[in-house]
């Protein structure tokens, strides 16, 4: 300890930091999710009041299913997309670094102008995306508007603004397999798909593994394009877990049960990261 002080309290503050704003939070959302709290009054302990409020809820399993819906979607397409990219952005041998820039670029909007932008794009009036379809005589999409495309149009949004950073890992993945691999292939006459499939893929399995619960993760707390571009409707069909704890701390002022709704959105993602990690660590051994 007397050898390692002066590290010690370098480290002391980046411990100070994550005491304050991160480890005191969480310990304090917990105590908040079994009292009734307006943050005018005094806190009063109500137990298991505001897990049971949730539970009565109709919204709280409407909030979940359409929250899996989002998520399965985005696995769908959102997962595939930025791996498909990546692996043409690696076949190029011209202007890589300006297609890279091209796929990267959305990440750096703020995400609430991007939501705004596709708001727009979206709008079944004079929107970008009904006016093209309009001029090539096709019919038009209520996209935001209908329950039935409400959700897959957020999918969109989200793949669209999010894919670049995930193309970058892939692509940093692929440029570290060995070139010997592929022109052994070559000489075997295998074909692009075959290549990906018993190379490509084999190779970056980690890295996909590490994304997949990343996407995971992320996908589930989906917040920011549902509250501004839908505000959870149609007829609810976008509203998230999220969104819902926002209504019920923002809307309802009542941030014990706010609270409670976090609680269990973090035993979730916890226990699906714990099961996840375990599964993936069984089959590499």
């Amino acid at each position: 300890m007397r050898r390692h002080v002066t590290a010690y309290g370098f480290l002391s503050a980046a411990l100070v930091v994550f005491a304050v704003f991160s480890w005191y939070p969480i310990v304090r959302g917990v105590v908040l999710s079994f009292q009734q709290v307006n943050f005018v009054t005094s806190p009063d302990w109500v137990g298991w009041e505001n897990f049971e409020r949730l539970f009565a809820d109709p919204l709280f399993g409407v909030a979940w299913r359409n929250t899996l819906y989002f998520t399965v979607l985005a696995l769908i397409i959102g997962f595939g997309v930025p791996f498909l990219t990546a692996v043409v952005l690696n076949e190029l041998r011209h202007a890589k670094g300006y297609f890279r820039l091209l796929v990267y670029l959305p990440v750096m909007l703020p995400p609430v102008v991007t939501a705004l932008l596709w708001k727009w794009f979206y709008d079944p009036g004079p929107g970008l995306f009904n006016s093209v379809l309009r001029g090539l005589g096709l019919p038009t999409s209520q996209w935001l508007d209908s329950a039935d495309t409400s959700m897959i149009s957020l999918v969109l949004v989200i793949t669209w603004a999010n894919m670049g950073s995930a193309t970058l890992i892939y692509l940093a993945a692929l440029q570290t397999i060995p070139g010997e691999l592929y022109e052994a292939a070559d000489l075997d006459g295998a074909g692009i798909v075959r290549k990906v499939w018993h190379i490509t893929i084999p190779q970056t399995k980690f890295v996909i593994l590490m994304l997949l619960l990343l996407q995971v993760v992320a996908t589930m707390q989906i917040f920011t394009e549902p509250f501004i571009m839908t505000g959870g409707g149609p007829e609810e069909s976008t509203v998230t877990v999220l969104l819902l704890l926002y209504r019920y701390a923002f809307y309802y002022n009542d941030f014990g049960t706010a609270s409670a709704l976090s609680l269990i959105l973090f035993a979730v993602l916890g226990v699906f990261s714990f099961l996840y990690l375990k599964i993936t660590k069984r089959s590499d051994a």
